[in-house]
């Protein structure tokens, strides 16, 4: 994907370092879990992440970090409330 057709979040200077493959990767997951209410993303979600160990594709809590960074900068108002409220949900399920 050229950088014309990728989504501001990931032209953005903060996500600079993470690898191509690491950053289609995150576009997969944000295009088919964008506009899925809570409970369709976590079920989205786990098959993705399954995925992602057996690609060898291991986040790094700064990469991790540095996209969600990136996401909000580029988000709406509702998109980043159910931002909070997934993250909200991750951090109470550990």
């Amino acid at each position: 994907m050229n950088n014309e057709n990728r989504p501001e979040w990931m032209n953005d200077e903060i996500v600079q370092d993470i690898s191509p493959e690491k950053l289609d990767f995150l576009e997969k997951m944000y295009q088919n879990g964008h506009g899925k209410n809570q409970k369709e993303l976590m079920a989205f979600m786990m098959p993705m992440l399954k995925q992602a160990k057996e690609q060898n594709l291991i986040f790094t809590p700064q990469e991790m970090n540095a996209a969600i960074t990136a996401i909000r900068r580029h988000s709406t108002r509702e998109e980043l409330a159910q931002m909070d409220k997934i993250l909200e949900r991750a951090q109470k399920g550990k």
